[in-house]
């Protein structure tokens, strides 16, 4: 099959998730066929660097041969089981096993879903169990944040805070609200220090929950860094101050470690990175380094044991999916955080993103970038009109979605979210495989700015 015949089938049978419909319908799609290690290969062989870790996933990067080994022997032993009915397998129970020792909960319980749609989606539904199991129903609201995603089910897009995802989809729903999101570069005012920014942020926070009643909001949801939002890195403090607003009004943290889990941001959780004290955490994407669908939502104790009891009184957790726990799922994701540790993953990628961190912030005296922001192996590149001023382009996304097109051509796969180049690749990559990503990304800021003189863009 060519490229040719590859676009005409495409078109003619698909519908794409998160794609301008009617551009794909011109363009046609880039057929990705085969990957090793941080490349991926084109159905014409051409090689490329992929920047964005696939969706912020493939951790351990293409080609695992080990996980591949594991899926196979686990199908052929137990192809299919599930945790309906007090049904369970081996597989299951040490993944939750190892993810109650990794994460920062004391004696977690674990449920297991599909994406970090359905983690999210499942947070709401279980805040709201707990709430109505321990008496309080009034206390609903969740409060999310301007820019946040947190995935794309019907509660799930309702908390995240990108207008195109909840335009004309009738979202959000009832119960869900919105605060500041925390980028200093774009949304300080002049002369604000990070901390005079945060100090804002919280302050207002707390008289958005005072102004709908304490009593009636529930939780607080925030990715530690904001992936799809621009990767937005939180200001100095600013967990902190949000935590302690949290902790004054008996507000759960909900803490979405989707993008940030399983050593992005230079330790196993972006809540290490940054202080976060959550009470519940969903993970997915790179739990399994992405080779099959699984997700995971981390609960405490004192929440577990009310919702055993309202169980009880029903009749049954009536919750899950067919694929909770998977066993194929479930023991590849235990492989992945075998290989994690047996191979210092974690170590890798924090020593790695000193380079990967001083190559991002050079960026910033290229001509097209107001701000290049980032933490561990994460980053992104904003550009804009006016570098001195950070004044954004008149038609936003239009710069950026060139952009992506040129690092294409140069053999580098990134995703532009609006004007912001953002930057995420497989945590085994190496300091010299940095430099080619960044030498690939620099030509195409080049070539972009080259465009952005010749259409006069800058205003």
């Amino acid at each position: 099959m060519n490229a040719s015949d590859a676009r005409k089938r495409d078109l003619a049978a698909l519908l794409h998730p998160m794609t301008n419909l009617a551009l794909h319908e011109e363009r046609g799609p880039l057929m990705i066929e085969r990957g090793k290690g941080i490349y991926v290969y084109d159905i014409e062989g051409k090689e490329y660097i992929e920047g964005l870790a696939g969706l912020w996933c493939t951790a351990l990067g293409y080609g695992v041969e080990e996980l591949a080994e594991t899926a196979a022997e686990q199908m052929r032993k137990l192809s299919f089981g599930h945790l309906f009915g007090s049904k369970t397998h081996e597989p299951a129970i040490a993944l939750a096993e190892r993810l109650k020792q990794m994460v920062p909960i004391d004696n977690g319980r674990v449920f297991f879903g599909n994406s970090g749609s359905e983690a999210n989606d499942s947070q709401v539904k279980f805040v709201w169990y707990y709430n109505n199991a321990i008496g309080r129903p009034e206390k609903k609201k969740i409060i999310s944040r301007r820019r946040a995603y947190h995935g794309v089910t019907v509660a799930s897009a309702s908390l995240t805070g990108l207008p195109a995802n909840q335009r004309d989809f009738d979202l959000p729903i009832a119960n869900f609200l919105f605060t500041d999101c925390p980028h200093h570069y774009r949304d300080a005012e002049p002369g604000e220090s990070e901390e005079e920014f945060a100090s804002r942020l919280a302050a207002n926070l707390e008289k958005l929950i005072v102004d709908e009643g304490p009593d009636t909001v529930a939780a607080f949801i925030a990715e530690p860094v904001m992936g799809a939002g621009g990767v937005i890195v939180p200001p100095r403090g600013y967990f902190e101050k949000i935590q302690a607003v949290l902790d004054k009004h008996d507000i759960l943290f909900i803490d979405d470690e989707v993008i940030c889990g399983f050593g992005r941001t230079g330790n196993a959780f972006g809540a290490q990175t940054f202080g976060l004290r959550p009470d519940t955490m969903s993970l997915a994407k790179a739990l399994s380094s992405a080779y099959l669908p699984i997700s995971a939502v981390v609960i405490p104790e004192f929440m577990y044991q009310p919702m055993v009891e309202s169980s009880r009184k029903i009749g049954i957790f009536g919750h899950g999916f067919t694929y909770s726990g998977h066993p194929v799922s479930a023991a590849v994701a235990v492989r992945t955080l075998e290989l994690y540790e047996e191979r210092q993953i974690f170590a890798h990628a924090a020593k790695v993103a000193e380079h990967f961190q001083a190559r991002l912030a050079a960026l910033s005296d290229h001509a097209l970038v107001g701000e290049a922001r980032g933490v561990g192996l994460i980053g992104g590149c904003e550009m804009v009109a006016d570098p001195s001023t950070g004044r954004a382009f008149a038609v936003p996304g239009k710069v950026g979605a060139y952009c992506m097109g040129r690092c294409q051509e140069h053999g580098l796969v990134v995703r532009n979210i609006g004007d912001t180049i953002a930057l995420c690749p497989p945590l085994v990559i190496t300091e010299s495989e940095i430099g080619e990503l960044f030498d690939r990304l620099e030509r195409a800021l080049d070539d972009t700015l080259a465009w952005v003189e010749r259409e006069s863009l800058r205003g």
